[in-house]
């Protein structure tokens, strides 16, 4: 039977550090795309800086929800951010709530990130390994946006490291309060200024499956430098960290970018990361929006 997964407004999937919409025929959002338009739903994948802090990303994101609006005649859009995409997202909501009507965290830094702590720590700013670290940051974003055909958007490789740190988070939360959580690892409002929020992520479980993907072993790699939520990333983001609003689920048994693709090859069944998107959108439904 099929379901029926048509939101009252249209669903923005924003990517995060490094995203891009399409490389040849590899889009980065394939997966859940498809789904929720199979499952009836409207959806727009943006374009944003590829490396950037989290206020100029959000400024591309408004400038797009426009665009959206005015084309599909929509008075608001849904938002579902992956990883920094959540903080773009959350920028967006804060500065133009009338027109966004619900934002939705998925892996999002919404409390900063341990692993950009500890890159930041290695880098020494003004000398040469943040010279070398940012050259080769910038020069990933520019293969990757010739790849894409990206429209000629500003890089920023070191203002996108130290948006992602604590303290960078910890600035543009004290800016940006709407869902966050008053206590660390609970919920954050769900209704502010009339914007729904909500989060889910996942950790890092490894098991035999997962043995078999590198970048899953990449994510385990990375997942060494947290101390607060050791034992309880999923390589990039510590799982009370990415909190916000209604909190679907923070355990998920996927790492950082298994939220948003289908695993190569057989996976365990119910465990589907693309489906929790269709089963969000039933949920955005059931709440009108």
């Amino acid at each position: 039977m099929q379901r029926n997964a048509t939101t009252r407004y249209p669903i923005l999937l924003v990517h995060g550090l490094f995203g891009f919409d399409r490389i040849g025929r590899f889009e980065l959002f394939h997966d859940v795309k498809q789904a929720l338009r199979e499952a009836g739903g409207q959806v727009f994948v943006p374009q944003l800086s590829a490396t950037h802090d989290n206020e100029v990303r959000g400024q591309q994101l408004m400038l797009q929800i426009e665009r959206v609006l005015q084309g599909t005649g929509a008075g608001k859009v849904n938002l579902i951010g992956h990883s920094q995409g959540a903080l773009a997202c959350r920028y967006a909501a804060a500065l133009m709530p009338k027109n966004v009507a619900s934002v939705t965290s998925v892996s999002g830094p919404n409390h900063g990130s341990e692993l950009a702590d500890a890159l930041r720590r290695a880098l020494i700013p003004g000398r040469l390994p943040e010279q070398v670290a940012e050259q080769i940051a910038t020069r990933i974003a520019d293969f990757l946006s010739l790849l894409s055909g990206q429209p000629a958007l500003p890089r920023n490789a070191v203002a996108a490291l130290n948006a992602l740190t604590t303290a960078g988070v910890g600035e543009f939360n004290s800016k940006y309060p709407q869902g966050l959580p008053a206590i660390w690892g609970g919920h954050g409002a769900e209704r502010v200024n009339d914007v729904r929020y909500y989060s889910w992520s996942g950790t890092l479980q490894d098991d035999w499956l997962q043995t078999l993907d590198p970048v899953h072993a990449v994510c385990r790699a990375m997942s060494e430098h947290f101390v607060v939520d050791a034992g309880q990333n999923d390589g990039f983001v510590g799982r009370y960290s990415s909190h916000l609003g209604t909190v679907i689920r923070s355990d998920y048994p996927f790492d950082h970018l298994a939220s948003l693709r289908r695993p190569d090859g057989p996976r365990k069944p119910g465990l589907d990361p693309v489906e929790l998107y269709v089963e969000h959108a039933i949920r955005l439904k059931a709440a009108q929006l």
